[in-house]
C-alpha cells in the first residue's frame, strides 16, 4: 500500500465534478463520431480527449495525485516505456518498416 502525502483528501463533491467532466468529455467523443465534418480531425480529436480523460482517472480515482512522487514516477516511467516496448516488438516482426 502506497503512503499519502499530506494533501488534503478529495471531498465527495470533487469525486462528482471529475464524474461529470469524465461524462461530459465520453459525450464529446460520442459526439465527435457523428460530425462528418472532422473527418481529418476525428482521431487526434478522439486521442487528446481520451488521454484527458486517462490522466483525470488515473490522478484522482488512481490516487496518484496524492502519493509520494516516487510512486507517480514509477507509474509515469511504466507508461513512457509501454509504447517503447510496443514499438520494438512492432520492429522485430517488421511491421513498421513494411516488411
Amino acid at each position: 500500500m502506497s503512503e499519502a502525502i499530506d494533501r488534503p483528501h478529495p471531498t465527495p463533491r470533487d469525486y462528482i465534478l471529475i464524474a461529470v467532466i469524465l461524462f461530459a468529455i465520453t459525450a464529446a467523443e460520442v459526439a465527435v463520431t457523428y460530425v462528418d465534418a472532422l473527418d481529418s480531425a476525428r482521431a487526434p480529436m478522439l486521442i487528446v480527449m481520451s488521454a484527458a480523460k486517462f490522466l483525470l482517472v488515473v490522478g484522482w480515482y488512481m490516487h496518484l495525485r496524492f502519493d509520494r512522487p516516487a510512486y507517480r514516477n514509477l507509474f509515469l516511467i511504466g507508461l513512457v516505456l509501454t509504447p517503447v516496448l510496443f514499438g520494438a516488438v512492432l520492429l522485430s516482426f517488421g511491421l513498421l518498416i513494411g516488411n
